[in-house]
């Protein structure tokens, strides 16, 4: 499976350019959800996860699928791992879920 991330400082935002390739209005930001995409998921980042998502990003080419202060990037995860995506000053990565207490 491959789930897409903001590899720098700043956070997650996507270009006019992957919007357009998506068919959706510009929002003039670059942030989308799951509800953009039509996504029904109790993970609220499901959408990083997005076929169609990631198929826009890769015919735009990442350099250019990228917001403004974002730098996007792919990464491979194995399809039956539950996953959640960590973010510190807007830079990512993505954790497998597990439990947590305190």
């Amino acid at each position: 499976m491959e789930v897409v991330i903001n590899s720098c400082y700043g956070g997650f935002s996507l270009s006019e350019e992957v919007y357009k390739e998506l068919g959706l209005k510009w929002d003039g930001f670059g942030y989308i959800d799951n509800e953009d995409l039509g996504i029904k998921s109790d993970n609220w980042k499901a959408y990083r996860a997005d076929k169609q998502l990631i198929k826009a990003i890769k015919k735009v080419g990442l350099d250019k699928a990228s917001g403004k202060h974002a730098e996007l990037e792919i990464i491979e995860i194995p399809n039956d791992v539950e996953w959640t995506i960590e973010e510190y000053d807007g830079v990512e990565s993505i954790h497998e879920k597990h439990r947590v207490w305190g």
